[in-house]
C-alpha cells in the first residue's frame, strides 16, 4: 500500500515509516522537512495522490492553548479534504490516553477536537490512544519543577517506548478501518511521582520531587487513573528497565 506519514520526521513518525517500509509499503514521510505543510495545504494533494491510507503522527510546535487548537484544527481539516479528494480509503490518527477525561488540559481538548473531526468526515477511520512515552517522562519534569522542587501528583501512569507506539499504530494502518479508539499502554504502572524520583535518581539529578495531590499536569488536576488505558487495552511489551538499557547503548 501507499500510506502517507504525517509528522513523518518526528519520534514517531521516523520509526513508523521505517517499520512500514520494512513490511513491502510504500511509506511515505510528509512533514515540512519534506514539503508538506498541513496549516497551508502546501504539497497536500501531492503528497496523497494515489494513497491507500494517511496516518497522522504529527504535533503541534506550541502547547498554548490558542495556538495548539487551532494547530489540530486547521491541519485536520486541510488533511480530511485532501484525504477525500485523494479518495483515501483509510484515515489513522494517534492521539492521547485520557484525552477525554482532562478538558482542562488545552492541549487534550485540542486532541479531542481533531478526532471529533475525523470521526464526522465520513473516511473510515483508526484511532489509538497511547499512554506517554517514556521519551517525554522528562518534559513532565521539567514542566513540574519550580526551582529545585518537582511538583508531581501522586497518580497511577503507564508509561510506554516510542517504539511500541509505533508498532501499535503501524498495526491500525495495515488493518482495516475499526470506526473505533484503540487504547495502548506500557506493561508496568507507576505513580507518577515515583516515576520522577526513578528518572531523575538515573540521572543523577539533584532535584527533589514533591507528591503534591493538586499538581497539574499541563493544565489539568489529575485523578486516580487518569493517565492509565481501561480494561481491554492493548499492553505493549518493553518495560521501563529494558527500554532504559537499549537507551544508554543508542539503540
Amino acid at each position: 500500500m501507499k500510506i502517507v506519514v504525517i509528522g513523518g520526521s518526528g519520534l514517531i513518525g521516523s520509526k513508523l515509516v521505517e517499520r512500514l517500509g520494512a513490511q513491502g509499503h510504500e511509506a511515505v514521510p510528509a512533514s515540512p522537512k519534506t514539503g508538506v505543510n498541513t496549516l497551508t495545504g502546501e504539497g497536500l494533494a501531492e503528497a496523497l495522490a494515489g494513497a491507500d491510507v494517511v496516518v497522522d503522527v504529527s504535533n503541534s510546535p506550541s502547547f498554548e492553548d490558542t495556538a495548539v487548537l487551532e494547530f489540530f484544527e486547521t491541519s485536520t481539516r486541510n488533511l480530511l479534504a485532501a484525504a477525500t479528494d485523494a479518495g483515501v480509503g483509510h484515515y489513522v490518527a494517534l492521539s492521547v490516553v485520557g484525552s477525554d477525561r482532562l478538558p482542562d488540559s488545552g492541549y487534550l481538548r485540542a486532541k479531542v477536537a481533531q478526532e471529533k473531526l475525523i470521526t464526522a468526515s465520513g473516511i473510515p477511520y483508526s484511532l489509538v490512544h497511547a499512554t506517554q512515552f517514556f521519551e517525554f517522562v522528562q518534559g513532565i519534569i521539567d514542566a513540574a519543577t519550580d526551582g529545585d522542587t518537582v511538583h508531581l501528583a501522586p497518580v497511577l501512569i503507564q508509561p510506554m517506548a516510542a517504539d511500541d507506539v509505533a508498532a501499535a499504530v503501524a498495526e491500525a494502518v495495515v488493518g482495516a478501518p475499526t470506526n473505533a479508539v484503540v487504547e495502548v499502554g506500557g506493561p508496568e504502572q507507576f505513580r507518577l511521582d515515583e516515576l520522577g524520583r526513578s528518572v531523575l535518581a538515573a540521572q543523577q539529578d539533584p532535584r527533589s520531587v514533591v507528591a503534591d495531590p493538586g499538581a497539574r499536569y499541563f493544565g489539568a488536576t489529575l485523578g486516580e487513573r487518569s493517565l492509565v488505558p481501561a480494561d481491554g487495552a492493548r499492553i505493549a511489551g518493553t518495560r521501563l528497565d529494558d527500554w532504559r538499557t537499549r537507551a544508554s547503548r543508542g539503540e
